[in-house]
């Protein structure tokens, strides 16, 4: 009972936080390019965080390691993958997108960004990228709402339709009233406890199995092929095809093109 009150108090902070960095930055925002870009005044700890934590939250947290369980070494390749698609989106566009976004009459989104650029005057470069941000976008928003609500359910035994709308209610709030200031600060502090809840949970798991010696020797009794990236569950061989699919996770840049232009990138 001590524990189950503990972790509802933990939830019930962490959400008035996040929604009191909303208030304070709807009190900082001034206009339409606070409102969007933070003013492109972050600095590149808050955007760097702050980028990969949209990019990488629910899927990462719940998603892969889920398949990790299931396939062992052989999801080793979608990190692989994530980790050579954020070293080029880094490396070839953040900055030069930072750069360009201004020198294009300012441009607040992506779609504006393209109009000006090539000074397109049947807004079709404004419209169709939309359109599909609209649509993409709604189904990964939804993939995360689908894993606030099933982290809800698990720990809290609410019914699964409320608690979608429990997280899913204080992100849309922060959002709106804060606007991207209120989004970077919130995805900060998110990305600072998924890289130490990365961290920390496989340790604790392997020092309750006693220690990382009995945590490889339990799992190699289990399933020796869960510790060959080549091998498939089934202990049949991954084709290079399957192993480029896996390492495609990581080859995408649009998803967070948005938060990445908006900080200070050098480069």
């Amino acid at each position: 009972m001590t524990n189950d009150l503990m972790i509802i108090n933990a939830f019930v902070l962490y959400i008035g936080l996040m929604m009191a960095i909303g208030v304070y930055y709807y009190r900082q925002t001034k206009n339409m390019s606070d409102y969007f870009l933070g003013n492109r005044r972050l600095g590149a700890w808050v955007t760097s965080l702050s980028a990969e934590a949209s990019d990488m939250s629910g899927w990462m947290l719940m998603g892969v390691p889920g398949f990790a369980y299931l396939a062992g070494l052989n999801a080793g390749w979608i990190a692989v993958g994530i980790a050579l698609g954020t070293w080029a989106n880094w490396q070839f566009i953040a900055a030069r997108l930072r750069r360009y976004t201004e020198l294009a009459g300012n441009a607040l989104t992506l779609p504006e960004f393209l109009q000006n650029r090539f000074k397109d005057e049947s807004n079709l470069l404004r419209i169709v990228p939309a359109i599909f941000i609209l649509i993409f976008f709604i189904l990964y928003t939804s993939s995360g709402f689908v894993s606030a609500g099933k982290l809800f359910e698990t720990v809290f035994g609410l019914d699964f339709q409320v608690a979608i709308l429990l997280g899913a209610g204080s992100v849309v709030f922060y959002t709106l009233i804060g606007g991207f200031l209120a989004v970077s600060r919130t995805d900060f502090i998110q990305g600072v406890m998924m890289f130490f809840a990365i961290l920390l949970v496989p340790t604790c798991a392997a020092m309750s199995l006693g220690g990382f010696g009995d945590t490889i020797s339990a799992i190699q009794n289990f399933k020796a092929s869960m510790f060959d990236p080549f091998l498939k569950p089934d202990g049949s061989t991954i084709t290079a095809l399957e192993i480029l699919s896996l390492m495609a996770w990581g080859f995408r840049a649009a998803a967070y093109f948005s938060k990445i232009y908006g900080g200070e990138v050098n480069g």
